[in-house]
Formats: C-alpha cells, sequence, structure tokens
C-alpha cells in the first residue's frame, strides 16, 4: 500500500536554510503540541485517588497510567517511520487530534473500565507527539547547536509541572476531576492552529510499502508484554498458566519480528539500528530511567494523599522540586553541551545523582524527616532527568543517518515508554501483592477510597498506612539496583563529535 505525497512535498533543487525566526515559529507549534502531553501527565497524578473513590476499582488504579503508556508505546515506532516517509506536518495533526479526542472520552467516563479506555485513545495522541516533537526540532537544528534550545522544551516541562498539581488540586477539590482532562480541548485547539502554520517545512517524499506485518508483531508483542506485566500478574499470579502462556506468546511474536524485519524492503524498525554501538547504550539506559521517573510519579503522589492526609493540591506541588531540578539542569546541560560540543559527561553525573534520589526515597513515612528526605531525593532525580534524557537522545540522533532520525528518535521514545509502562504495571503488582499479604480483607478495603486512609479509626488506621508506606518504600528500594546499572551503562556511553548540520540542511 503506497500513500500520495502530501502537502509537505517538495524538490530539494538547493540547499534548505532556515532562519531564526522560522525556527522560533516551529519551537512555538510543538512546544505548544508537548503541552498537552506534559500538562496531562502532572494533572492526572494528583487527580487519581479521587478518580478511583468516586469510580471505585482501586486495583485499577495503575491502569489509567498503563493504558494511556501501553497505548502511547504501540504509536511511537508508527509515528516516526511513517513521518520519515511521508512528512511531518500529517502526523503532527494526528497526534494532537488523537489526544483531544482521548480527552474528551476521558471526561465522559462513568466507569474505570470506560476511563482506562479513553486513556489507551489520549495515549496514541501523546505518544505521536512525543515522538514528532523529536524529530521535527532535529530536522532544523543540528545537534551542536540544538543544546541552545533545550531550555525551550525544558520550559514547557516546567509550566506543566507547577501548572498541573495546582489546576488538577482545584479541579478536584473545587469543581470536578473531569475538567483535567477538558482542560486539554482548548490547548488542543490552539496546538493544531499553531501547528499548522508553522510546519511548512521541506520534504522530500518517499512514497513506499509500508511495512504492516512489522507494525502488527512490533505491536502485538509490545502489548503482549505489558499484559504479562499487568493483567496476569494482577488477576492470576506470577506463576499462572495464564501469565506463562503471554510470556510465551511474547516470546513468539518477538522472534517472529526479529525474523521478518531483516527481510522486509522497508522495515517498520530497521534492526540495523541496534548495532549501533550508542544506541545499545543509551536504549536500556533511558528505559531504566523512564521506569524510575513514572514510578515516582505515579506512586509518591498517592503516598502523600493516602498516608499523609494532605490534599491533593498540596501533593502536587511536592512534585514540583523533582521538575523544577528537571528544568535547571536541562538549561544548563543543554547550554554546555552547544558550548563544549561533548555529551558524555551528563549522562554519568545524572544516574549518579538518581542513585542518590533513590535511596534518600526509601526513608519515606509521615514524619518531617521522612518527607523531607523525599522533597531531597525528588530533587536529585529531576537532576537526573533534566540532564540525562535530553542528551541520551541528542547522543542517538548524532549517531544515526538523516534518513533513520524519525525511526532513531522514536526508538528512543518507545523504550522509555516501555520503561514506564513495565515499571508501572510491575510494581503496581508489587504494591498490590504487599498490601493483599499484609492487610486483613476488611482493612484491604478501605484502600477503595485513598483520601480517607488518615481519617480512619485506630487501629485499622495505622495497620493501614504501613502496610501502604512498606509497599512503596519497596518499590524505591527495588529500583536501586537498577538505577546503579544506568549508571554502569552510562560509563561506557561512546563520546562522538556533534555533527553542525540539520537534516534539512544536509539535504
Amino acid at each position: 500500500m503506497q500513500l500520495m505525497p502530501n502537502s509537505e512535498s517538495v524538490q530539494a533543487d538547493a540547499p534548505f536554510q532556515i532562519t531564526q525566526h522560522q525556527i522560533r515559529m516551529v519551537y512555538a507549534g510543538m512546544m505548544t503540541a508537548v503541552m498537552l502531553a506534559a500538562l496531562d501527565g502532572t494533572i492526572v497524578n494528583t487527580a487519581l485517588t479521587t478518580i478511583v473513590g468516586e469510580l471505585g476499582g482501586f486495583r485499577a488504579y495503575t491502569w489509567v497510567t498503563t493504558s494511556y503508556l501501553l497505548a502511547s508505546t504501540a504509536a511511537t515506532p508508527l509515528f516516526g517511520k511513517l513521518s520519515d516517509i511521508y512528512g511531518r506536518q500529517r502526523f503532527v495533526k494526528i497526534a494532537v487530534i488523537a489526544f483531544v479526542v482521548g480527552s474528551l472520552l476521558c471526561a465522559m467516563a462513568n466507569s474505570m473500565t470506560f476511563l482506562v479506555a479513553a486513556r489507551a485513545v489520549q495515549g496514541v495522541g501523546g505518544g505521536g507527539i512525543m515522538a514528532m516533537s523529536y524529530v521535527v526540532i532535529a530536522d532544523i537544528v543540528s545537534p551542536r547547536d540544538r543544546g541552545k534550545y533545550v531550555g525551550a522544551f525544558m520550559s514547557v516541562f516546567a509550566v506543566s509541572s507547577v501548572a498541573g498539581p495546582l489546576l488538577g488540586g482545584f479541579f478536584v477539590e473545587q469543581l470536578n476531576w473531569r475538567w483535567i482532562f477538558l482542560i486539554n480541548i482548548p490547548i488542543g485547539i490552539i496546538a493544531l492552529i499553531v501547528t499548522a502554520s508553522s510546519l511548512k517545512l521541506p520534504f522530500i517524499s518517499r512514497p513506499t510499502e509500508i511495512d504492516f506485518r512489522g507494525a502488527f508483531l512490533l505491536i502485538s508483542s509490545v502489548a503482549s508484554l505489558i499484559l504479562m506485566f499487568s493483567w496476569t500478574s494482577e488477576e492470576y499470579g506470577w506463576a499462572s498458566s495464564a501469565n506463562i502462556t503471554m510470556a510465551a506468546l511474547t516470546c513468539i511474536l518477538l522472534t517472529l519480528f526479529i525474523w521478518t524485519e531483516p527481510r522486509t524492503a522497508n522495515p517498520i524498525m530497521p534492526l540495523r539500528l541496534f548495532r549501533n554501538p550508542v544506541m545499545q547504550v543509551v536504549l536500556p539506559m533511558i528505559a531504566i530511567l523512564g521506569g524510575m521517573l513514572m514510578s515516582v510519579g505515579a506512586f509518591m503522589p498517592l503516598f502523600l494523599q493516602a498516608v499523609t492526609g494532605i490534599s491533593p493540591t498540596n501533593s502536587g506541588l511536592l512534585l514540583v522540586p523533582m521538575m523544577g531540578m528537571t528544568t535547571i539542569s536541562g538549561l544548563v546541560v543543554g547550554r554546555r553541551t552547544s558550548a563544549t560540543g561533548k555529551y558524555r559527561k551528563w549522562p554519568i553525573l545524572g544516574t549518579g545523582a538518581a542513585i542518590i534520589g533513590m535511596c534518600s526515597l526509601t526513608f519515606i513515612d509521615d514524619t518531617t524527616f521522612g518527607l523531607t528526605m523525599s522533597v531531597v531525593g525528588m530533587a536529585f532525580i529531576g537532576f537526573c532527568v533534566g540532564g540525562t534524557m535530553p542528551t541520551s537522545t541528542l547522543a542517538v540522533q548524532n549517531s544515526v543517518e538523516f534518513a533513520d532520525l524519525g525511526v532513531a528518535s522514536s526508538t528512543v521514545i518507545l523504550f522509555r515508554s516501555l520503561g514506564n509502562t513495565v515499571s508501572l504495571a510491575a510494581f503496581g503488582a508489587l504494591v498490590n501483592g504487599q498490601l493483599k499479604s499484609n492487610l486483613s480483607p476488611e482493612n484491604l478495603a478501605h484502600l477503595s477510597k485513598p483520601r480517607l486512609i488518615h481519617s480512619l479509626p485506630e487501629p485499622a488506621k495505622s495497620a493501614v498506612m504501613d502496610a501502604m508506606t512498606n509497599a512503596i518504600s519497596l518499590v524505591f528500594k527495588v529500583l536501586i539496583p537498577f538505577v546503579v546499572a544506568a549508571f554502569v551503562l552510562a560509563l561506557i556511553l561512546e563520546e562522538r563529535p556533534l555533527r553542525s548540520t540539520s537534516a534539512l540542511e544536509n539535504g
């Protein structure tokens, strides 16, 4: 099957030149789109306990996020590859529209099942937005100069980190949690208008066959892997026949994918990319760090609201040190990378800071010391994210051919999303398992309304709070050896000179 060239398609008769004004316009368009996905994460995390309390189904707590990540993970490589072939603007629009439609469906949810399904639709859009943002910027700005612009994207996450918890808390406490999704609709409309007017970049059309077989195998293997960690571990147990079946299905689908891709004319994900030594290091490192960030972002608000009894607004604001440090480190590291042309030391420093951060989080409890250590730990993790994530993606983009920018960038996001999804599902199962083991059925029932735990009578209150604290602390303890592994990977990351031309300038 072939698609017709879109309006972006041009013949590259002369080297592409772009002005600073054009770069700023493109950045404005992409930052508006990215704000959709970035704002959604911080708003939803602070409101999840309230949503679960109204719709019921504590066991589906992690699935509200897992379904989003599952769909996002599956969609990411498709957006990257197809945009390499048919142009960027079309797929930016598709991603934004999918996100807005998903947000509307989330606001209409009357059950946890409907909400989980709607979040999957939203995830398709979110995955596409994040994939396209990296690709579009790589098209117009050279790796050597890209660090100067990292601060622009970091500012989006900074605004989202502050506005998200405040808006989420305000909507939950003063209006209704459904507004955390409705707010995406006007922002989405603005994003569509801005991106449509700014993304008028030249593009050389490459009509070719779409690797539907490879796409199906990739998406199916990812989906079965996530279900293996989420559905079977919670419903049937790790050693059940259902879990073993899902594991076997994952292996079969992945094997078929690896076998068919080298035999395909235009593979959805060229396996030759995995022979790249930079990608061999960055992909597992990004997966680990993505899982770390997602686990902290999901379980810290749960701990703060359920154990300390603080409001959704205040629990969200306690995440600001992490996101604030992400912004600061992103600005500093981006500028230093552009100035020196070197990136290798930042992942080393970042993963080292992550080890300190995770160790600090293991001390969480409802005392002043425990809360202080939590804030310190989140600040160190924020430094890791701001210093490591952008430079790792930059290292990959700098190491591949220009024609592979889309698929290489989306592969990085795919592994980060896969780390997010697997960690959230696995640690969600771990927390559920710990709570089941340490609480009586009567006390376990109190988890259906996490915000009311702090007002329970004794001894139920102490029992539930202790079980919740120990379960979440165990998650952070288990994460430590994984973060140490990320540090080791950072130590062997190869340093390559940063290119001074962008993809479009190269032609």
